[in-house]
This record gives structure tokens, sequence and C-alpha cells, in this order.
């Protein structure tokens, strides 16, 4: 592995540990360019790039103030990180129009960041919504 992967898996991480499990909004501008590119927009209406990402973090840490990710796998091959992930935690507010449920939740998902210039530039991402809602009883369960 490259010294640039290195860091790159290092700035993924802090990422995580400060957006997802910390909240600290305050500094997503030092992980995330400001025109990123989100291939998986969850809502839409949102602005592009960096606010529209800031909308989706601060719209999660509302309903799931407790929220915890946990990277279970990462690669780094070139510009492009891959991590597979767990996210847990508990619904204690509105999450899509939706009313909070007071219930846990725990799903997975997997995302490529394109990295450039110790920034993430470009997502894809695919995540386990349905297991989520269904969880939340907002969606039917399987049958």
């Amino acid at each position: 592995m490259s010294t640039r992967e290195a860091q790159n898996k290092d700035l993924v991480r802090s990422f995580v540990e400060e957006i997802f499990n910390k909240s600290n909004l305050a500094v997503l501008d030092q992980f995330v360019t400001a025109d990123i590119a989100d291939h998986k927009p969850p809502f839409p209406g949102l602005p592009p790039g960096i606010e529209g990402s800031r909308q989706v973090f601060a719209a999660f840490h509302a309903a799931f103030p407790d929220a915890r990710v946990t990277i279970e796998d990462m690669v780094a091959e070139g510009d492009r990180i891959v991590w597979r992930w767990t996210f847990s935690g508990t619904n204690q507010g509105s999450l899509m129009g939706m009313p909070p449920t007071g219930k846990p939740v725990t799903f997975t998902g997997i995302d490529i960041f394109r990295m450039a210039d110790g920034k993430i530039v470009e997502r894809w991402a695919n995540e386990d919504d349905l297991g989520m809602m269904q969880q939340l009883g907002m969606a039917p369960p399987p049958g």
C-alpha cells in the first residue's frame, strides 16, 4: 500500500469518527470538497455538493442521536477507498417525514470514495435502507 493510500484510509477513519460518531458537522469541509459528487443522494430536493451532504448528516443525527458507525472492512486502491460498515442507533427523531419510533436499528452498507488532494470528491453507496425501514416498522417485513 502506498503512502497516499494509507493517508486516504486514515482520512476516512477520521471522517467516520468525526462526522458519523461525534456528529461534528463543523469539520465536514476538512473531509469533503464543496462540490462533492454523491451518486446516491438519499433525499430528493437537497442541494448538490457539501451542503446537501451536511443536511443529510444533520437529518440522520436528529433521527438517531446515538448513531454509531463501525468500519468493518476497508480497502484502498489508487484514489479509491472502499469501506463496508455497520450503522446502529435508536430512532428518537423524525426521519423522512415519519415520526420517531423509539426503535433500535442496525443495518449495513458499502461506500466507495474517490479521493483527491486529501479530501473526498466523489461517493457511491449501497446500503440496506429497506432493512432499516422494516426495523422501524415503516415498511412491511418480507414475506
